[in-house]
């Protein structure tokens, strides 16, 4: 059964199914769009790496990087074509990413979209692996990773986690390490596949210019009903409030100072969170966006420039809020930003400056629906964190001058937070 979902606020809908076999089908068509998005994605990341199944009482946990050598493997198959190459008989552009908490794979195309669908749905659906083609696959991610820490934007991001995280699998390199991915082996991922790519763990998300009923005709077509229903289920550890530690110092290649910065919140989930990210975003966009009196003052005394951003970091039992930047002075910033907050926290919000925050994140998500990519990502995002796509903006629409002052009572504390920085090495 085809669900329609409106929205009267923008006055559009998209289309939601459960298919027989359990996986979520979601389809936004977008009429005067060029291009079509697709994602094929599983509810499998880096920190997924004690788990179990309803197939088995105990947990196992498994090396670091699986799901991201997973997803490199699946783009072959047993006739020794891969799906890159099959994408490029449609026209279609492919990818694919492992990400914290979730492993996905796209394309993107204007024409010959059913055919396009039909290659996502069924490689994905196809595990070939053997120990020639992982003992050749190990080679080349290493390498991967040896690249990655040597990238200083990656280093310092993950230099942070592991100062704001004591325990939880969130501070490691999504690759793994090159010792890990050394252990894994074709029966390793194949009970990983059985287990997190089961239909039901799985959604599919599709906007731009295309037709949904023969969306829906492709998927009844090439979805396999799948065995009995495998409920998949991470264990994590628990996770004091407390950082690890304050700060983080590396050296690298870079011509300026790179800085992280990062406030450790609760971790939630479902509709709480979705909340509790709106207020965080109007809350950062009133004490660090571009209109603010930390942002002009930083910006003129050239402790940071254009560079500087935030992000909302959220995901299983993780929370955090992160600013990133370039500068000289990297304590600096970090005094400057913790002096701001403090400061919003002993002088209080003005209603103007709650307004005009909230009308520039508004307006961004608003924004995010003239996106195919935007619009199939938050798909999937929405339905990670259990709520409708609609309730996110409806969320954001409803958060009141009350409810950013009561989050700002609880979050950005200076003493759950850290600073990580990448020096140059000269």
């Amino acid at each position: 059964m085809v669900k329609e979902i409106k929205s009267e606020r923008l006055n559009e809908r998209y289309y939601k199914m459960i298919h027989s076999s359990g996986l979520t089908v979601l389809l936004y068509p977008m009429k005067g769009f060029s291009s079509a998005y697709a994602l094929f994605g599983t509810r499998y990341g880096s920190i997924d790496t004690t788990f179990r199944s309803n197939e088995t009482e105990d947990y196992i946990t498994v090396p670091e990087g699986v799901a991201h050598f997973l997803e490199h493997k699946l783009f072959e198959n047993e006739n020794g074509v891969d799906a890159f190459e099959l994408f490029a008989k449609t026209g279609a552009s492919a990818n694919a990413f492992t990400s914290f908490d979730r492993t996905c794979y796209e394309f993107t195309c204007t024409d010959h979209f059913e055919e396009s669908l039909e290659v996502l749905l069924n490689f994905v659906q196809s595990p070939y692996f053997t120990e020639k083609t992982v003992q050749k696959e190990q080679g080349i991610i290493g390498q991967e990773i040896r690249m990655l820490q040597d990238r200083p934007g990656w280093r310092v991001l993950f230099n942070l986690l592991n100062a704001l995280y004591q325990n939880h699998p969130v501070k490691v390199d999504i690759g793994g390490t090159v010792e890990s991915i050394a252990q894994i082996t074709p029966e390793l991922l194949y009970r990983c596949y059985r287990t997190f790519y089961h239909p039901n763990n799985m959604v599919l998300a599709v906007a731009g210019n295309f037709d949904y009923q023969k969306a829906i005709e492709i998927v009844e077509k090439c979805i396999k009903p799948g065995d009995e229903a495998i409920q998949a289920d991470s264990k994590m550890p628990e996770e004091p409030r407390e950082v690890a530690q304050k700060k983080i110092s590396d050296k690298l290649e870079v011509a300026v100072p790179l800085f992280n910065i990062g406030f450790k919140e609760c971790p939630l989930s479902g509709k709480e969170l979705v909340k509790a990210l709106a207020e965080l975003e109007i809350l950062v966009e009133i004490i660090t966006g571009e209109g603010s009196r930390f942002y002009r003052e930083a910006y003129d005394e050239n402790l940071i420039n254009s560079t500087f951003s935030s992000e909302l970091f959220t995901g299983p039992n993780y929370f955090s809020v992160l600013f990133d930047g370039e500068s000289r002075e990297p304590d600096k910033v970090y005094e400057k930003l913790n002096s701001a907050i403090s400061g919003f926290r002993k002088n209080g919000i003005l209603p103007e400056e709650f307004e005009t925050s909230k009308k520039a994140v508004y307006g961004r998500y608003v924004r995010g629906f003239n996106n195919v990519e935007s619009v199939s990502n938050s798909l999937i995002t929405a339905h990670f964190q259990n709520v409708d796509l609609y309730e996110v903006i409806e969320t954001v629409a409803a958060v009141t001058f009350e409810d950013v002052v009561n989050r700002l009572a609880d979050s950005l504390q200076e003493q759950f937070s850290a600073l990580s920085v990448i020096n140059p090495v000269h």
